[in-house]
């Protein structure tokens, strides 16, 4: 059999694919094994550096020298063994050695993410929440550094959450889908550092949106824009459709720049209803709607919610307005920014009525 034939075969196919998923899920473990087993060293040179302090009285220079000889040992090695890194090992252990619900997680994240948590965060459930994130969304030190300055804590567990979930769901999917939503959501200009042409902005800006839109919880993937559903009369378009693995159900998100209306529960449990009779399928849960404000009133949200069948969520967004001084003249302003965004998602004026 020659290699276009197998290239042709269903069965063929079929096991490349496994055998990359395989290939991938292997190479993740053996990463966080190293990682592990790091984690596991640095803990035990924090432990023994307070040891012997406490034992022998010994100082700063007892870590300078300490991590000198390392070094001279272990010279691949030497920025892990550098004197400030060995300070934070004592630091790391000093904090966590009493907390074993935070012990179980700290090995499962990188080291650099380790110290942002431990020098940004000083409460043991905030703590808590961005250990457990960082190491399930797999999140880069920069990710996690821009949840952290845009509160993703508070916005994600802290603050009132405005939906019919506990009314239209089975109570462990409500609990799972209450957690899957913030109230806030920052679309963040932050990123850009230096003068850059405006359809640069525009493009960046466009992107930053679907990162943050993906920041609605744990098992979320995005299937699209503008998700037309056709019916024997008329086709529909919805904004943004997910899919979440954990509640294996649809999830559709309508964003609106005006501030919350009435209306727009009705149209959301409408779509809810298309998607559950056209596009879901038999062993996934109900589809869960989401609808993006610019700003909303709890009390209008609970009395247009009342009577909704359909799982249905409202939450806020904010464009962040903090521009690099340096840059403001060159930019285009937060409202046009987010003009542009709608635009650039096919979320025309008529969609937004």
């Amino acid at each position: 059999m020659n290699e276009l034939s197998l290239q042709d075969l269903p069965e063929y196919q079929s096991f490349l694919v496994q055998a990359m998923q395989q290939i991938t899920q292997s190479r993740i473990k053996a990463a966080h094994s190293v990682n592990r087993e790091l984690i596991m060293l640095y803990w035990w040179l924090g432990e023994h550096i307070v040891t012997q302090q406490n034992t022998y009285g010994w100082g700063k220079s007892f870590v300078e020298k300490f991590s000198l000889d390392l070094k001279k040992h272990y010279s691949d090695a030497k920025f892990g063994f550098s004197p400030q890194n060995l300070w934070y090992m004592r630091q790391f252990y000093l904090e966590y050695k009493d907390k074993p619900n935070l012990q179980q997680l700290v090995g499962e994240i990188p080291w650099s993410q380790n110290l942002l948590i431990l020098s940004k965060i000083k409460d043991d459930n905030e703590k808590l929440y961005y250990l457990s994130a960082a190491k399930e969304q797999s999140w880069s030190r920069e990710t996690l550094r821009e949840q952290i300055n845009s509160q993703a804590y508070q916005r994600h567990c802290l603050s009132e959450k405005n939906h019919n979930f506990k009314s239209t769901l089975p109570q462990d999917l409500a609990a799972q889908a209450q957690q899957s939503m913030k109230d806030v959501y920052m679309f963040d200009m932050l990123g850009i550092t230096e003068p850059v042409v405006e359809a640069e902005i525009e493009r960046r800006m466009v992107e930053k949106i679907k990162d943050v839109i993906l920041e609605l919880g744990y098992g979320f993937s995005f299937i699209g824009n503008q998700y037309r559903i056709v019916t024997p009369d008329s086709e529909y378009f919805i904004d943004l459709l997910f899919y979440h693995r954990k509640l294996q159900a649809l999830v559709a998100l309508e964003l609106k720049r005006s501030k919350f209306k009435p209306e727009y529960a009705g149209k959301m449990n409408f779509y809810l209803n298309l998607l559950d009779d056209f596009v879901k399928e038999p062993h996934e849960n109900p589809s869960i709607g989401i609808i993006l404000c610019g700003d909303h009133s709890k009390f209008d949200v609970e009395y247009a919610l009342r009577g909704i069948d359909k799982p249905v969520g409202v939450a806020g967004y904010q464009l962040t307005r903090d521009i690099p001084k340096q840059l403001r003249d060159a930019l285009p302003d937060a409202d046009q920014l987010e003009e542009k965004i709608m635009f650039e998602l096919g979320l025309d004026n008529e969609s937004q009525n």
